[in-house]
């Protein structure tokens, strides 16, 4: 049996769906405030539900009885509930997942961290103390281990959610818009945790993610301007602003959002050959992106 922590997630819920449909038995933690609507998907779909909540040792003690391996997509960053933050959910919840599957005897522990180059500013990210902490923990835990970093997701980072309004063809472009980022699909995320589980190359792994080539946010407005037929309209924010937010902010999540942005205006690249040549993934290329988000709106 597979555990997924975060099954209520975009990532997370996805990784059952294809699982059970590769003829996996899965086991979805979820809590019972979750949306309704994600809860009865996984049913349908034929997950197993276990209420449970990360800062609940007791939950996560059940949950994991009789599982073999784990997959935790679990993070405050996108979707939160009273109670969360990244001190309290994405360090001490998942070291929490840690200790519980190591003491239920869990053989397997696939941990989506983010890339190990996606912070590279002076200043503290928290975001990434608790993800390189829980790292830590799942290399020591005695379990086999994968942990998946992936470089900046293409549907957030090139979405509106950041200021990428493709669809009334504006962007926001943080520093000089030069730096070259890995984008890669959520899609493909799922993909190499599902492989995961099975491929004896994941094993005992620390394995980077990213796109298929390396584009700067100019380059990508640019494919999004061929794609749509539009001339986009461009907003600079400078390097500085951003520094001076991140030293400025005053909780850790806006701290982290700054750190990444401070990260996308010096670029996060990187070489999949290798990794593609021992997992068979076709990579979702931002022109597929700007090709499917782009008909959605037309």
């Amino acid at each position: 049996m597979i555990l997924v922590a975060g099954a209520t997630g975009a990532i997370g819920s996805e990784i059952c769906k294809r699982l059970i449909a590769r003829g996996q038995v899965v086991r979805a933690l979820v809590r019972r405030t979750s949306n309704p609507t994600r809860l009865a998907e996984l049913k349908q779909c034929r997950a197993e539900l276990a209420y449970g909540d990360l800062r609940d040792r007791a939950s996560l003690d059940a949950a994991c009885g009789g599982v073999a391996t784990v997959v935790t997509t679990v993070t405050t960053t996108v979707s939160r509930q009273p109670g969360d933050s990244i001190e309290a959910t994405d360090r001490d919840g998942q070291l929490n997942l840690v200790a519980a599957a190591k003491a239920a005897g869990v053989r397997h522990f696939v941990y989506v961290s983010y890339s190990n180059d996606v912070d590279n500013t002076p200043s503290p990210c928290p975001l990434t103390e608790a993800k390189r902490a829980v790292e830590r923990a799942v290399r020591e835990s005695g379990m086999a281990y994968t942990i998946l970093r992936p470089s900046y997701f293409t549907e957030f980072w090139l979405g509106p959610g950041v200021g990428f309004d493709y669809a009334n063809a504006k962007a926001t472009i943080y520093g000089s818009g030069h730096g070259k980022v890995s984008y890669i699909s959520s899609g493909d995320v799922v993909e190499f945790a599902v492989q995961s589980v099975d491929n004896p190359v994941a094993r005992n792994a620390v394995i980077e993610l990213g796109g298929p080539e390396p584009l700067s946010q100019l380059e990508a407005v640019a494919i999004f301007e061929e794609v749509s037929g539009k001339q986009f309209q461009l907003q600079f924010v400078p390097a500085e602003t951003l520094e001076a937010q991140q030293a400025g902010a005053t909780d850790s999540l806006s701290r982290s959002f700054a750190a990444l942005m401070c990260s996308l205006v010096v670029g996060n690249t990187l070489n999949m050959s290798d990794t593609l040549r021992q997992f068979p993934i076709n990579l979702k290329s931002v022109r597929d992106y700007a090709k499917s988000v782009v008909s959605h709106n037309s």
